[in-house]
């Protein structure tokens, strides 16, 4: 893969559904009190960095950070930035895909991500990420989700499958990926 920009990345703000323990895929729910306060957060930490291109998923809760963060500044939309799609089980909480497929948590970690009847997959998720960055030309500000801001950086720093879900993914604050680290500025 060609280099990648340089990129700041932002999770969306707390939504009713992440208080609720709700995974959210390719459903939405609105950004909570807490969640207008990250992305606000998030506005603040932008303003010191230099005007760039600005990219969001289309889900509402992204969008909705985006129009905080990006202060009034023009972003676009692209598909790709979407949460990895859950299948049947969008809007599930934990503790029911626990129960109802618990052959996906043997190994740990975030891999029954991976293993759900119907869902997306880590694959799928990797090739329409890739094919996002391998657009991209100049520095950028995206602002996206948990697993598919994993996955974004995984794809940027070259790291192996294996290596998702090792960094932190923190709400209200930026994840800097450039020449292959990163760095959480909150």
């Amino acid at each position: 893969m060609a280099m990648i920009p340089e990129l700041y990345l932002l999770r969306h703000g707390e939504t009713e559904w992440n208080v609720q323990g709700r995974l959210q895929g390719r459903l939405d729910s609105p950004l909570t009190e807490r969640g207008q306060e990250q992305a606000r957060r998030q506005a603040e930490l932008l303003a010191a960095l230099p005007p760039m291109a600005a990219w969001a998923s289309p889900a509402g809760r992204a969008v909705a950070t985006a129009r905080i963060a990006l202060a009034g500044r023009p972003f676009r939309q692209d598909w790709r930035l979407v949460e990895i799609d859950l299948g049947p089980q969008n809007g599930a909480t934990l503790a029911d895909l626990r129960q109802a497929h618990p052959q996906a948590f043997t190994a740990g970690g975030i891999g029954w991500y991976d293993r759900l009847p119907g869902a997306e997959g880590f694959a799928a998720l990797r090739a329409r990420v890739a094919a996002f960055l391998a657009e991209l030309d100049q520095p950028a500000v995206i602002v996206t989700h948990g697993i598919t801001l994993h996955m974004i950086r995984l794809v940027a720093m070259d790291l192996p499958l294996a290596a998702l879900g090792r960094l932190p993914v923190v709400q209200g604050a930026l994840h800097h990926v450039h020449q292959g680290r990163h760095q959480v500025i909150s």
